[in-house]
């Protein structure tokens, strides 16, 4: 069966965006072009694929099934242009995905230089907390804090993300400061979504889990963070999320003696694939030199040893 890989990576782009229009702009496609090219593809199946009305679209059932063959065809695609592109100057269009945080910190403060370093290249950045389906949404690359949810991806750790708890000397000066973590049942504690109990290494290396509560808790780390800047309560936070309040003191580190039992790691997750494109790597290897086992976010901050 002949077709243009083209309607193939429409396909794609439709059944992500959700929107015939929006996926029609990136390939530079009018609506009715587009709507002409996915009625085509329809054709050369003998298949209905997508469900269209003037206010949504979604998948049929042989849409679904053809989704998962599409994705596949086009990484074959890109695979075979990569086998014979050792060498080649990354170029195309790549999409990478990160958390709304982690993006905004650490990611767009490099990504001016690295467009200017690869002048071929176009980027697609998706900042987002809910874990995205990155062959359904075409990403070829995300950005983590946290351990690998699919084992169908391969990662590469950039970096460390360790945790610690941290406070202002406001709340500190009304409240005290807890010596052991069990004293954290006393206080006001700023719970992230899914982060609780708190779990500690003990000073003998055994583990001491808190169930905390408190007035406020919410889904975003950086509201946590805010609220632990306005002298809310105690918040569990990454480094690379606090390293400018600890260093400028607007947030004091807090039992620095009873380690948190689980640190994680920040790391470049991608579709399993025998040839990685240049793009993608490319995109890789900045950002591993940028960050590395000592990342800039951990150098030189009070009262944490490094």
């Amino acid at each position: 069966m002949n077709f243009d890989l083209t309607d193939v990576a429409l396909f794609v782009r439709v059944c992500a965006t959700r929107n015939l229009s929006a996926a029609g702009r990136e390939f530079s496609l009018s609506p009715a072009a587009s709507s002409a090219r996915m009625a085509q593809l329809e054709r050369q199946l003998g298949a209905r694929l997508l469900h269209r009305t003037t206010r949504q679209i979604a998948l049929t059932q042989d849409g679904e099934t053809f989704l998962e063959r599409a994705v596949a065809l086009l990484d074959a695609a890109e695979q075979a242009r990569a086998s014979v592109g050792t060498g080649r100057e990354p170029q195309g269009l790549l999409r990478v995905a990160a958390s709304v945080s982690f993006g905004r910190l650490h990611l767009m403060p490099w990504l001016p230089a690295f467009m200017e370093r690869y002048p071929g290249l176009q980027l697609d950045l998706r900042l987002s907390d809910r874990v995205i389906d990155l062959a359904a949404n075409g990403i070829d690359v995300t950005i983590r804090n946290g351990p690998l949810h699919d084992s169908a991806l391969i990662a590469r750790v950039l970096a460390p993300s360790r945790l610690l708890l941290v406070a202002s000397p406001a709340y500190l000066a009304r409240h005290g400061t807890p010596q052991r973590p069990q004293e954290l049942a006393e206080h006001q504690c700023l719970v992230l979504e899914g982060v609780n109990p708190w779990n500690f290494r003990d000073l003998d290396g055994s583990l001491i889990s808190v169930r905390v509560g408190g007035r406020m808790r919410s889904d975003n780390g950086e509201a946590m963070r805010d609220a632990a800047m306005a002298g809310l309560g105690i918040a569990l936070q990454s480094t690379w999320a606090v390293y400018q309040q600890l260093k400028s003191g607007a947030l004091v580190p807090l039992l620095a003696a009873y380690p948190m039992a689980l640190n994680s790691v920040v790391s470049a997750q991608y579709l399993n694939r025998k040839f990685l494109p240049p793009k993608t790597q490319a995109f890789i290897d900045y950002f591993a030199a940028r960050f590395g086992p000592t990342p800039y976010w951990d150098e030189g901050l009070p009262g944490i040893g490094n």
